[in-house]
């Protein structure tokens, strides 16, 4: 009886977040009316003067006037190039072009078959939650073929495609700081990391590798705890699903033409494989970056051109044997109906870029973010209550900033010399910062993909809005917390490195 008065309290709880939330006008207006109070609070900041000292640069950084006349200029000259400069709106385009001659040639919806007609479907919300997770190492590609790849699963085995694509988004990006691999990501807060450690130690070296025994281990409790939301919390809320246009038919074994298909496209995916390893496995190898570094190369800067490739070359080989695409004209239809569906998710973008980029020229994000690093600094807190405390701030920061480097940005050259003197590592203020900025990823507006995520839930609830995204993913956020927070507690107090040669504590240089 008690857990069902907790479930139900629960369920209440988030019943008024999604009702608050919803009853917010269209995210696009929403997004209109962000841009617009940017705009007025721009000129109070620069009327009262509001500046902050850049604690990298040491530059001071004062509030820009955005209805001033340069301010107006800003605006008129580059609403066009905030829009197309986008980052996720290329990278969403490009991978659905791909994707979308995979869908229409019927390669996708076979995957799918062949994945639940052989897959335990208890094992479903876990593998999905773990593949986001791992889908990190990989760019952006969890949020553009994953989760609406979730939705479909669940169709498939008579579950609500929200519950999928929900367990999805919590790995893909409330698990953006766990994963088995490195990711791009990694080197680049190092180095970050690394010039911040060295204000007080200029011979202080942090790897790529400074995180990652943590996150090794972070990858299976995330997942474990994803799982548990979903299947618990979630899944409760939205009950049955009744599916259109022959959503829910039942799964039929894969015909002869079909095994045939798959395995002809299945080769096409060994040979792209060949190629690429014969790129990055040699030192000199074509596809390496500068002074061959495999972190830092077209490889994985690429990593969407080379799903809009591969996928459509499987695509287009499943196509063909199958007798689905006839000619060429099938397959670029195919990847013009994967454009349809990315209506509202482009007028969507507009606006939010527009936010994004008068937020970012105003300087309001880098003084709030200053000015909350700095009263933190002054709390004199002890270190494990000032740690949660700075897992609660970069929380709190990634619902004003989207950008992990740029946020790290900042707030390295505070924390870490900070942390450095009281005894404890760089590696340490890394992971630290790593968890706050995961944990708010999942209903922060202000992330990148935010907009994408309304796009795909709407696409099996029209009356989907930004309180039914937010009050979904709140408890991954809050049990994502509280979890990270027990095992960095910890791991501290057990006193287990972090990663390889990358210690919890620095002993400070002497004389």
């Amino acid at each position: 009886m008690a857990n069902k008065s907790k479930v139900s309290l629960m369920q209440r709880f988030l019943n008024i977040v999604e009702k608050g939330g919803n009853a917010l006008p269209h995210p696009a207006t929403l997004f209109l009316a962000l841009a617009v109070l940017t705009l007025i609070i721009s000129w109070v900041a620069s009327f009262l003067g509001w500046e902050v000292i850049h604690p990298a640069t040491q530059e001071i950084i004062s509030a820009k006037n955005l209805l001033s006349g340069e301010g107006v200029h800003f605006i008129l000259e580059k609403t066009v190039t905030n829009f197309t400069d986008f980052a996720p709106l290329g990278i969403v385009l490009v991978a659905l072009l791909g994707i979308g001659i995979a869908e229409s040639s019927g390669l996708i919806g076979v995957v799918i078959r062949l994945l639940v007609l052989s897959a335990p479907a208890s094992l479903l919300t876990f593998v999905l939650v773990f593949s986001g997770i791992l889908s990190n190492m990989a760019s952006d590609i969890g949020y553009v073929l994953l989760i609406p790849m979730a939705g479909i699963i669940f169709i498939a085995v008579g579950r609500h495609p929200i519950v999928g694509m929900a367990a999805a988004f919590a790995g893909v990006s409330g698990g953006f700081s766990a994963n088995l691999l490195l990711g791009t990501i990694d080197p680049l807060l190092a180095g970050l990391s690394q010039e911040a450690a060295q204000i007080i130690d200029p011979e202080y070296v942090v790897n790529p590798t400074a995180n990652y025994y943590f996150m090794i281990v972070s990858t299976f409790i995330i997942a474990g705890i994803g799982t548990w939301v979903t299947e618990k919390i979630v899944a409760p809320r939205f009950g049955e699903y009744t599916p259109e246009n022959g959503e829910a038919d039942k799964l039929e074994r894969l015909s002869s033409k079909e095994k045939k298909g798959l395995l002809y496209s299945l080769l096409t995916l060994v040979f792209f494989t060949i190629v690429i390893l014969f790129g990055i496995v040699p030192e000199d190898g074509i596809l390496r970056g500068d002074n061959g570094s495999v972190l830092h190369s077209p490889l994985l800067h690429g990593v969407v051109t080379l799903l809009f490739v591969i996928a459509g070359s499987m695509g287009i080989v499943y196509g063909l044997t199958v007798g689905k695409f006839k000619n060429d004209t099938d397959i670029m239809k195919g990847m013009a109906d994967s454009m349809k569906t990315l209506a509202t998710y482009i007028v969507l973008v507009f606006f939010a870029a527009q936010f994004v980029a008068y937020f970012k020229e105003s300087n309001l994000g880098i003084i709030l973010a200053v000015n909350g690093a700095e009263a933190l600094q002054a709390a004199n807190l002890n270190i494990y209550v000032l740690m949660i405390m700075f897992i609660l701030f970069a929380a709190t920061i990634n619902m004003l900033m989207g950008s992990a480097s740029a946020k790290w940005a900042i707030l390295a050259p505070v924390f870490i010399p900070i942390f450095m003197l009281m005894g404890f590592s760089p590696e340490l203020s890394q992971v630290v910062f790593r968890i706050g900025d995961s944990v708010t990823n999942i209903i922060s507006p202000m992330m990148s993909f935010f907009a994408l995520i309304i796009a795909f839930f709407q696409k099996y609830d029209k009356n989907v809005g930004i309180g039914t995204i937010i009050s979904t993913m709140i408890p991954y956020s809050i049990l994502f917390f509280i979890a990270w927070t027990i095992l960095l507690m910890g791991w501290i107090y057990f006193q287990v490195p972090l990663g390889p040669d990358s210690p919890l504590y620095y002993e400070a240089i002497n004389g």
